[in-house]
């Protein structure tokens, strides 16, 4: 059986507040099953998905932004390296951008 996390689990693994993990889950950006008694069960793999919101908003994306390219993440299995790899090569664009407005000032 996969292993599942509790909320303050989650937040303490991945550095990100209980309520900001609430939130990426109320706007559809993370996912959690319930218990009897309401408490949040996350799945293991929801660690590398807070860790891609955490650096695409790092490097300027919109939290709709992420939203859409989490989407293109496979629904049926834990996404793989690959996956992973294939959104980070479209902002290499978007970092030369921003690091080129840095330079500047």
């Amino acid at each position: 059986m996969d292993e599942v996390l509790a909320i303050a689990d989650v937040a303490r693994r991945s550095g990100v507040a209980a309520s900001a993990l609430r939130f990426y889950e109320q706007r559809g950006l993370i996912t959690s099953n319930r218990t009897g008694a309401g408490h949040r069960r996350f799945p293991r793999a929801v660690l590398r998905r807070i860790a891609f919101i955490v650096f695409a908003q790092k490097i300027g994306l919109t939290l709709d932004e992420v939203a859409a390219e989490l989407k293109k993440l496979p629904p049926n299995r834990v996404p793989e390296r690959a996956d992973w790899a294939k959104l980070s090569r479209k902002w290499s664009m978007r970092l030369d951008d921003r690091m080129g407005e840095l330079q500047r000032l």
